[in-house]
Formats: structure tokens, C-alpha cells, sequence
């Protein structure tokens, strides 16, 4: 696919918004700072959203794959005729993974096949029309991958001590992310067709948080796993497990060590013989099959995720500090949450004041931070293309200046534009600097030619390409923010406010794709000049409930008319694990990955407000047909 380069800047930033109540949002937020202050994930947002009508259409009984959802899901006479017969891969219209039984304290849940979640049909940006299923002409369909953190977990420099503070801020599933990883690139790898436009995906694009600690051995798993080849996720010692998981510390579940009554197992997590051996066994990725798309997420650019690069020395020694003084840990937490200590100097103090109380572990160079020139260089690597294109949508010219945005065409009249939200000095919000958002700005005016300026007046871009535009990024708009960035601190910063109020200047784009709170929210950006109203789509993690990826498709309805389609997919991996956990094959491990993860705290209990819907969103979020006017 033929890519527009870049012309100047660098960094980046984005913003979305919920509908969840003012405690649900409180209750997600309150998750998410636990588990950001673990090192391990960043803070999530919600606001109340724009009320819309919306339609329930059933979903498609499972077993009954090629069958048509209800009449608004019937693929597109343009389609019909190249459409692929059964088996195709399932999406979650077919059937999505559950939890059997009730839920009670102590009780781990199994997790088995259920019914597929309906398709919803929102209008708030434009009304429905019928008879527009055979008027449709399909324009694009991708994959989209977003956090899916694969973690070294014996790294030095993650903070899973924090831990004591509360159950929810380290995770029982991390040491299986490549497995579950790779389980996904295999569900994609299996999809045959859209189902509601009769294309075959032609690309995957990953909006950040690839990898969860910043290193150069995580990216190479991540460049591996998208391309292809064999990934041993270990580090350190390679005849033994150097981690939180055989410590003895109670803090932490111990699968093999059954007599231990953990704070994991009170919780209900079994004894699994072999675990930590058969986490650390290579896995061989088939790589996707169709190219794939790259964009830049705090964890990417920062160990941790917010921490600053100078602990850079931690990360490749041989002391990892699994536990510490409640004190500190509060002050470490502190840090976090305010965002005051852009420098990690709090946590600095904190792994030399304790250095002699720390673990022994093999140093591993390989864990060496990756800075933004790395990150580049490494995705231009010729033994990195797979499926294509040559660096992902990086480019040599990318290396001047470390510019990690750039644009790219998806389909005729179907333009992407990838940008770079991260902060590189040390926290996990997001913004865009001022040359950033300007070549944004440009690049938006060369597909659009005519759009607003900032006080409403109309623009005509003489030579513009017209062409549907969707915007990818990390960060979602909520989470960017105009915090100076520490290492550039005489750049002014744009938040999401800004970010969004200059994508509605251009009537031709149709959404910004995002990730980063680890929640399905979907959300309408309305404006006054219908053309101008765009949607906003933030997905969930692949490392937390609910396991969520997305099938998104563009369709032209033919009556003035956009929709855009977001289907969620799990990975390929059994709903159902081995009852007795003794498969610990990659599939079954793969599927363990995905159980442990609905077993988290606080998803199996009964609480109010039910963090199910809190993370992954109402029917509304889910699968959904998204409306709105186009302006080609």
C-alpha cells in the first residue's frame, strides 16, 4: 500500500469519552490507577455520552456462521457474488467466552462458550435509512489490535510490589501474554470475510502498548510475533524462573507450589503443576498473513509505561525488589497517581534504599530499554516485513527526528493517519506537540478539499485528494492532557480537546480508532454541520477482560450515508481450558491466558457497579453499526 510520508515533528496525544455513571466510571478509574501503579497499565477515563437511539438486531445463533444477522446485515449485492463459503473464523456475533456459574467469593469460574453479543445500530450522527443493506458498497475492512503488553515478567524494573496495596494492581495472567498472543494473530490469520462487507481483511493495525516494559527483548517478541518466527518469552536464567510467581511472598499466586495458601488461591486460582516451566517454553507464531500497520503506546516508549528512562541501569542488573514497606509503596503509588515525579525519582530512591533486601536474578542485557531511534530502526529490519509492508508504515525518513506518525492509503478514497501520542520524558497520559498537530492538520486539508478553520469560517484546499479518513492512535481522548513534557519542557502540548476539535474542522474524517483505557467505549463526536460529526472508537486490551480485538469494516450506503462496523473477535484459543489444567501446550496455555484473565479481582464477585460492563462496555460498545454523514 502506497504511504504518505511525513513532512515534520514528532510526539503525539489523544481523547475519548464513556457512558458509564459518574461511580462506574469511578470504579473502572479506581482499577485501572492499581494496575497503572504496578507498572503494568495506564489510567482509563469515562464521561457520560451523547444519548442516541440505537437498534438491537439479534446476534446469529452459534454453529450458524454464514447465516445473516437480521436484515440489516445481509451482505451487499457487490459482495455477494465473491463471498467465500463456511467455515470461516468466528466472531463474537457467532459466540463469545462467559463465566459458568454464579459468582461467590473464593470460586474460581470456568469459562465456556456462549451466545454471540448482538449488533447494535446507532444513529446519533445519522438516521438509518432502509433498504440500505443492497445499496451498500463495501470500501474497507482491518483488524484491529491495541495493549497487547507482552511482558517479560522476571524484568528487574516492574514494580509488582505494589501489589500490597491491592489485589487488582498485578496480574495472575501476565506470565502468558505471547501465548495469547499468538492465539490472536492465528484467530486473524482464520477470518475469511467481514460480515458485513464480504472483504477479506487486508491489514492489521496495532494502536500501542505492543509491549509492556519498554525492552528491546520485548519488541523483538512483538516484531516476531507479527511477522513470524519462534519467541522464547524468558529472560535472565535460562534454566530457571526468576520472578514475583515462586518467591514465597503470599502477595503473589504460586502455581506450583500447591501448600501455599496465597492471596490468589484464597481467592479461588488452582495449584498448576508445570506452569511456570511451559510459561517459559518457545512458541512458534505464524505471523499474520496480510500486512500490518504500527502505532507508538506509552508502553512502547517507556518502561512501565510511565517510568523514566534514566532507570534504565535497573532493568538489565540483577536485583529485582519484590516487595517493600508500606510507606514506600504509598509514596511510590503517589507518584504515580499525581504524575509529579516525571523523573521516577521517588522510585529510584526507593530500589536503593532496598537493594539488599532484593531478589538475586540473572542480569539480562537483553531487557536494556529501547529508545525511539531503536524502536524505528528495529520495525525497518528486512528480516521484520512479513506479510509487509517495509517498516509498517515507518520509513527511513522516519529516522530523522524519530517521527513515529505518518499516513498511508488503506483503500481507494480511504486514507489513515497514524500519530504518535506518547510522552518520552515519563508518564503515561497523552498529548500532541505543536508540529505534530500541525502536519496532522496538513494532512488531514491534502484529503479533504474543503474544511473549516477554528472560527467556522469555510476553507477550499485547491489539489486536495478527497478521501475518507480514519486517525489511529494510542491514547484516547480523555487520557490527553497539556502536562509540559519533562524532557521538552518548552514545547507547548494539545489535549484530546484539541485534537478533537480540529478533526471536526474536516468533514471527511469518519473516526479515531484508539486504545489505552483497556475498555470497548464507543463514542459520537455530533456537531452542528452534520458532515463534521465523526465517531471515536477505544477498544479494549488484550490482556485484561474481556480479550477484545476488532473487526472494522467502512461501507457507502448509498443514500448520503456512511457506516462504520466494529465486530469484536476473541482469540483463536478453546473457551473451555483442560478441567484439570494439565494441558500446557501453547493452545492450552493460550486459553488459560484468557480464563485467568475473567477470574482478575473483582470481575468474578458480585459488585456494584458490575466491572463487567464497566471494562467491556455495553451492547453499545460492542458490536455495533456505527451512522453518519458522509462528505464525498
Amino acid at each position: 500500500m502506497p504511504q504518505d510520508q511525513p513532512t515534520t515533528g514528532t510526539a503525539g496525544g489523544d481523547t475519548a469519552e464513556g457512558h458509564l455513571s459518574a461511580g462506574e466510571a469511578a470504579a473502572a478509574v479506581d482499577r485501572r490507577r492499581l494496575l497503572l501503579v504496578s507498572g503494568t497499565l495506564a489510567l482509563a477515563a469515562g464521561a457520560t455520552a451523547a444519548a442516541g437511539a440505537a437498534t438491537l438486531v439479534p446476534p446469529r445463533r452459534p454453529g450458524s456462521p454464514t447465516a445473516p444477522v437480521a436484515a440489516e446485515q445481509v451482505v451487499p449485492r457487490a459482495a455477494r457474488a465473491t463471498r467465500r463459503p463456511a467455515p470461516y473464523a468466528a466472531t463474537t456475533l457467532e459466540t463469545t467466552a462467559r463465566l459458568s456459574g454464579s459468582p461467590r467469593s473464593g470460586t474460581y469460574r470456568r469459562l465456556v462458550p456462549g451466545p454471540g453479543l448482538p449488533l447494535v445500530v446507532r444513529e446519533e450522527l445519522a438516521p438509518a435509512a432502509t433498504g440500505r443493506p443492497d445499496r451498500r458498497t463495501p470500501l474497507a475492512c482491518f483488524v484491529q489490535f491495541t495493549d497487547l503488553h507482552l511482558t517479560d515478567v522476571q524484568n528487574p524494573l516492574r514494580t509488582e510490589f505494589l501489589r500490597s496495596g491491592g489485589a487488582a494492581a498485578w496480574r495472575a495472567q501476565e506470565a502468558l501474554t505471547v501465548a495469547g498472543a499468538v492465539a490472536l494473530v492465528e484467530q486473524v490469520n482464520a477470518l475469511g470475510e467481514g460480515p458485513h462487507t464480504g472483504l477479506p481483511p487486508a491489514f492489521v493495525m496495532t494502536t500501542g502498548d505492543n509491549v509492556d516494559n519498554n525492552s528491546v527483548l520485548e519488541l523483538d517478541w512483538f516484531l516476531t510475533l507479527m511477522s513470524g518466527g519462534r519467541i522464547t518469552p524468558d529472560s535472565g536464567d535460562p534454566t530457571a524462573y526468576e520472578g514475583v510467581q515462586d518467591s514465597g511472598l503470599p502477595l503473589y499466586w504460586h502455581p506450583e507450589e500447591p501448600a501455599l495458601r496465597d492471596l490468589d488461591k484464597r481467592r479461588g486460582l488452582p495449584a498448576v503443576p508445570g506452569f511456570l516451566t511451559a510459561a517459559r517454553r518457545p512458541v512458534t507464531s505464524p505471523g499474520l498473513r496480510i500486512p500490518w500497520y504500527s502505532t507508538v503506546g506509552n508502553h512502547d516508549d517507556l518502561p512501565g509505561g510511565c517510568l523514566s528512562p534514566a532507570l534504565g541501569d535497573f532493568a538489565t542488573g540483577s536485583r529485582k525488589l519484590l516487595s517493600v514497606p508500606d510507606t514506600d509503596r504509598a509514596a511510590y503509588a503517589k507518584a504515580l497517581r499525581t504524575g509529579d515525579d516525571p523523573k521516577s525519582e521517588v522510585l529510584e530512591a526507593i530500589l536503593r534504599r532496598h537493594a539488599r533486601s532484593a531478589r538475586t536474578v540473572t542480569a539480562d542485557e537483553r531487557r536494556r530499554l529501547c529508545n525511539p531511534h531503536e524502536y524505528l530502526a528495529a520495525h525497518l529490519e528486512p528480516g521484520r516485513t512479513g506479510a509487509g509492508p517495509v517498516g509498517h508504515g515507518y520509513t527511513q525518513n522516519s529516522l530523522d527526528g524519530d517521527r513515529m506518525y505518518y499516513s498511508f492509503r488503506i483503500a481507494e478514497n480511504v486514507i489513515g493517519v497514524s500519530i504518535d501520542t506518547t510522552y518520552r520524558s515519563g508518564h503515561y497520559e497523552g498529548s500532541l506537540d505543536t508540529d505534530q498537530l500541525r502536519w496532522l492538520e496538513r494532512t488531514l486539508a491534502a484529503h479533504s478539499s474543503r474544511s473549516y478553520d477554528a472560527d467556522g469560517r469555510l476553507v477550499r484546499n485547491p489539489g486536495a485528494d478527497d478521501a475518507h479518513v480514519l486517525v489511529f492512535s494510542h491514547h484516547h481522548s480523555p487520557s490527553m492532557t497539556r502536562r509540559p513534557d519533562a524532557a521538552r519542557s518548552e514545547e507547548r502540548r494539545h489535549d484530546g480537546a484539541e485534537v478533537l476539535a480540529l478533526l471536526g474542522r474536516f468533514p471527511n474524517v469518519v473516526a479515531w480508532i484508539n486504545g489505552h483505557s483497556h475498555v470497548n467505549r464507543v463514542t459520537p463526536h455530533p456537531h452542528p454541520t452534520p458532515a463534521r460529526s465523526f465517531w471515536e472508537v477505544n477498544t479494549a486490551s488484550h490482556l485484561d477482560y474481556p480479550h477484545h480485538a476488532r473487526l472494522i469494516e467502512l461501507t457507502d450506503n448509498g443514500d448520503g450515508t456512511l457506516s462504520l462496523f466494529t465486530t469484536l473477535i476473541e482469540s483463536a484459543a478453546p473457551h473451555r481450558t483442560s478441567p484439570d489444567f494439565t494441558d500446557l501446550s501453547a493452545v492450552g496455555l493460550a486459553s488459560l491466558y484468557r480464563e485467568l484473565a475473567y477470574n482478575a479481582p473483582n470481575m468474578t464477585e458480585t459488585t456494584r457497579p458490575d466491572p463487567h460492563t464497566a471494562w467491556a462496555g455495553t451492547p453499545q460498545d460492542r458490536n455495533v453499526e456505527l451512522l453518519l454523514t458522509t462528505a464525498l
